[in-house]
Parts: structure tokens; C-alpha cells; sequence
């Protein structure tokens, strides 16, 4: 039976950061020099990871999602995921990747238990996509998206930032992908993050004028159920579409009053919300010889300590961390 926060709120979803560290520099997201490399010993160790999912589970966490930075630049994830995989009530295990190292790995991570994965997609021009990432090579995730079909990681969904200036005359073209495609869109809301906050709230673009775009080219969206899958998406779909778009909006429509889950750091800390700086330190217990029992009162109270609801309205923003280094 999951534990309740404060607010009625079951906590059933655990992301795991395996690594801050990232192949790409999306503009969005991590400075052009990207994050301070740190050494082996300040990140938690994928035994470590794996103890902390046994109590998470232990208290009535089932789902798992592994994120970065790009968890695929982290060696032997493979393992980690037939970890987490062979660990009693875990149900669901899943990664969010940029794609571009799938190819070489996706039927490993499905042999191992990994049910599917989202890919971070902002672009669907070769020469855009060189320029929002910073280095990133298109035929490297159009060949990363066809290994995880072949591998039955699906249903594969599409995460796009929507970021004013570089992207925002795609939404429908993103949105006819699920119409000639069968893919699963999702629309994201541009979120003020670390040293890049300012920035971001100049190119931020809301949901209701991704959705008018979409409307304005096919009519009326229909709601229906989601993917399969733990997140705060909306889902709707256009009228005779097999795939479906989906809408997470941090700021204009945000999905605080169903969250459900706790976030693990890369280098040992649980983040109740990913927009509030306050953490707890699992790190230097874990390295401490800490067992079972303190791990689940420490997730325990993270799950107390999540607040009813960020507070980008009123202009306070998390400043600790670039998004890379939270796990999204």
C-alpha cells in the first residue's frame, strides 16, 4: 500500500538521476560547457541506487524511471536496470534518454527489464536539431528510435520543450506524427531552471497556443486515455489519429495536486518536488553503513516534505541545480 504526503497524495514513482553528465548541450537545459565533472566517489553507486529502490519499494513505490543527464552515458546500465528489474514490487521500469546512444543498447536494456522508454525530441529537421542540442547528430536518434521498437520498448514517447524562436513553428508537424506515424507526442511547457531561468521565461510558449496551432490545422482535440505510463500528461487525440498528444504544462496548467513521486539524485539526495530546492541527503547515511530501516523513514519523510504545490507563479524558482542535474 503506497504512503500518502500530506496532502492525500499517494507516492507510487521514483526517478533515479544515474548521472548528471550529458552527450548533448541542448540550449534548454545544460550550459555550453556542460556540468562540473565530478569524481566517481561523489555519485551514488548503482548498488547504492539499487538498496534505496528495495526500501522505496518497501513502502509502496512501484514504478521506476531512470533519467539524467543522459543515462546512457553512465557504463553498465544495463546491470542497474536488471537490478532494479529483479526487485520485489517494482512493476514498471522505464528510461528517459535523448536517444542518440539507444541503438547500440536498446535490446540489452529490454533483455535486462526494461519496459519502454520516452525520447527527448525537440526537432524534426536535421540541421535545427544540430543547433538546439549543440552537438548532436540527427541519423544517431532516428536509428536509436527504430532499436527500441524493434526491441518492444514501446509505446515510445516523444518529449518536446516547446521553446520560442527555435521550435515553435513544428507543433504541427510534431502533431501529424501521430496521425501518419502512431507516435505519442508530448508537449512541454519551457520551466524556469537554474542559470538559465531568466532566459527560459522569454522563450516560454503556453499550452493553449501549442493546442490552438493544433486545433486550428484539424478541429477539436479528443480526450482520451493516456500511453501507458506514470506522468502528469494530459492526453487528446486528433479525430482519427492512432498515435496521441499529450500536454505537461509546469506553469499554466500544473499537474501539482496529482504528483506522485519522489526524485533521487545522481549524487545521493531525494528532491520531493522538482521545483523546490529542498533536499535530503541519502549520500552520506548510505556511505555511513545506513540499512534498510533509515533508508525508508528518510524516503518517508522526503514523501511528508513534499510542499502542495510549486510556486513558479510567484516568481520563486529553484536555483540549486540545471535540470540536468535533478533528472527532470
Amino acid at each position: 500500500m503506497p504512503f500518502q504526503d500530506d496532502f492525500a497524495r499517494s507516492v507510487t514513482y521514483l526517478r533515479v538521476s544515474v548521472t548528471d553528465r550529458c552527450n548533448l548541450r541542448c540550449v534548454y537545459c545544460m550550459p555550453p560547457e556542460g556540468v562540473e565533472k565530478r569524481p566517481h566517489d561523489a555519485m551514488l553507486r548503482y548498488e547504492e541506487m539499487a538498496l534505496v529502490i528495495r526500501a522505496a519499494a518497501e513502502i509502496g513505490i512501484s514504478k521506476v524511471r531512470l533519467t539524467g543527464g543522459e543515462p546512457l552515458t553512465r557504463l553498465g546500465l544495463v546491470e542497474l536496470v536488471r537490478m532494479i528489474a529483479a526487485i520485489p514490487g517494482i512493476e514498471d521500469v522505464s528510461m528517459t534518454t535523448n536517444g542518440t546512444l539507444l541503438a547500440r543498447h536498446a535490446q540489452a536494456l529490454a533483455e535486462a527489464g526494461l519496459h519502454r522508454v520516452n525520447i527527448s525530441l525537440d526537432t524534426l529537421r536535421p540541421d535545427r536539431y544540430a543547433t538546439i542540442t549543440r552537438r548532436g547528430r540527427w541519423d544517431d536518434v532516428w536509428a536509436g528510435i527504430a532499436a527500441a521498437r524493434a526491441a518492444g520498448l514501446t509505446p515510445i514517447k516523444f518529449n518536446v520543450v516547446v521553446v520560442r524562436g527555435f521550435n515553435d513553428d513544428e507543433v504541427v508537424d510534431f502533431a501529424r506524427k501521430t496521425l501518419i506515424d502512431d507516435w505519442h507526442v508530448r508537449f512541454i511547457e519551457l520551466m524556469p531552471i537554474g542559470a538559465n531561468a531568466e532566459w527560459a521565461r522569454e522563450r516560454a510558449v503556453s499550452l493553449a497556443w501549442v493546442w490552438a496551432q493544433i486545433e486550428n490545422e484539424w478541429g477539436s482535440l479528443q480526450p482520451v486515455r493516456g500511453p501507458q505510463g506514470n506522468g502528469p500528461a494530459r492526453y487528446y487525440r486528433v479525430a482519427g489519429a492512432r498515435g496521441s498528444i499529450g500536454f505537461i504544462g509546469a506553469i499554466s496548467d500544473h499537474f501539482c495536486p496529482t504528483c506522485n513521486r519522489l526524485r533521487l539524485t545522481a549524487d545521493g539526495h531525494l528532491r520531493p518536488c522538482l521545483l523546490d530546492d529542498r533536499e535530503i541527503d541519502l549520500m552520506e547515511p548510505l556511505r555511513s553503513g545506513a540499512g534498510m530501516e533509515v533508508v525508508k523513514e528518510l524516503l518517508l519523510r522526503a514523501i511528508q516534505s513534499k510542499p502542495k504545490h510549486h510556486r513558479l507563479q510567484e516568481a520563486t524558482i529553484p536555483h540549486d541545480r540545471n535540470m540536468s542535474q535533478i533528472g527532470g
